[in-house]
């Protein structure tokens, strides 16, 4: 079976320590190309994978051997750059958040239908192994009715790992569009989705800098959320936790409660109402500190979808919505509102 030709559109973090090592570990995969405007960037990353190199993207997506690219890019181009891939006839993965509005998101997602291509959203949350487990065990009745939530995301800010320091396009509003809520609260919106099996339908938030200074974007944000069914439950992302990363997720039920993330040890912890506790080690979630799992099975769902034409366990629907999360996040903060998630 021949491989899939992949391309690679930008070279920053995200891409040199997620999406390349992992096409480059993957059997089905030959990277073909990377492209970033840095070009200094883009000629490392060629050099590292034994491939040629682009600063220009649309000089990429007019290689007819590329069948599939990566956007690794900041986020106001990550429409813009997918729609032009998928209609160079690619198939697309791209980087959360999607897009910076739903208009951009429909727009992706009527690309990649009338081009009969595959869009894919890089959740990688929903792959983690306790995060799979948790859900498991809530759609198999065992923890009952589920009464509420709390999640949480936070580190110290992107400075300690974009390519680019602090003088990242992380913190300028004009290509972020937005800052922790964009890069870390539409992760946890797209992991209570799943976890849940259900939609968010309604947000109050605060949404705020209060800890960087040299920024146009929004550095802490606390939510509450509703679902479809009357959950209730709080989302925090934050760039201002100075010590360690904090990605823990804890779900309240009739039965038992979950806490993921949330013990230095057991990455699942079942406590049940009748006091028995199971304790699972399941790895911890991928993340930028050390020791975390090195394969976020991103890369290997896209593919394989590919190869099996099937559907993408992440398409541009699913990826809108959790989007729409975090717009709605957005407006509320802005009105004082609840404000109702648009499905």
């Amino acid at each position: 079976m021949s491989k899939i030709k992949v391309g690679i559109i930008g070279c920053g973090s995200i891409a040199t320590h997620r999406h390349l090592p992992e096409y480059a570990l993957n059997e089905n995969v030959e990277i073909i190309a990377v492209c970033d405007i840095v070009e200094d960037r883009a000629k490392e990353r060629a050099e590292q994978y034994g491939t040629k190199f682009y600063t220009n993207y649309e000089e990429l997506l007019a290689n007819d051997e590329i069948e599939a690219v990566s956007v690794c890019t900041p986020n106001y181009l990550h429409a813009p750059i997918s729609i032009a891939a998928l209609n160079a006839g690619k198939h697309v993965l791209c980087e959360k958040p999607m897009a910076t509005s739903e208009e951009e998101a429909k727009a992706m997602i009527e690309a990649a239908e009338r081009n009969g291509k595959k869009l894919m959203i890089a959740h990688n949350q929903r792959f983690v192994s306790f995060h799979v487990k948790a859900r498991k065990l809530i759609e198999s009745g065992e923890i009952g009715k589920i009464y509420s939530f709390r999640t949480a995301f936070g580190h110290g800010g992107p400075e300690r790992w974009s390519a680019d320091g602090s003088n990242s396009w992380f913190f300028k509003k004009e290509k972020a569009f937005i800052g922790a809520m964009g890069d870390l609260g539409v992760h946890k919106t797209d992991l209570l989705r799943y976890l849940l099996n259900e939609d968010i339908v309604e947000v109050a938030a605060f949404v705020d800098t209060v800890a960087k200074k040299e920024t146009t974007v929004d550095d802490n944000a606390v939510c509450i959320l509703k679902t479809e069914t009357g959950i209730m439950g709080t989302l925090a992302a934050s760039w201002s936790y100075v010590s360690s990363e904090d990605n823990s997720t804890i779900i309240y039920g009739e039965n038992a409660i979950l806490r993921l993330e949330d013990h230095p040890e057991y990455s699942l912890v079942v406590q049940y109402k009748n006091g028995e506790v199971v304790k699972y080690e399941l790895g911890k979630i991928q993340s930028n500190e050390d020791g975390g799992q090195n394969n976020t099975h991103v890369i290997e769902n896209f593919i394989n979808s590919i190869i099996d034409n099937s559907e993408v366990p992440i398409n541009g629907d699913e990826g809108m919505k959790s989007l729409n999360v975090i717009l709605a996040a957005l407006e509320s903060s802005k009105t004082g509102k609840v404000e109702k998630v648009k499905r």
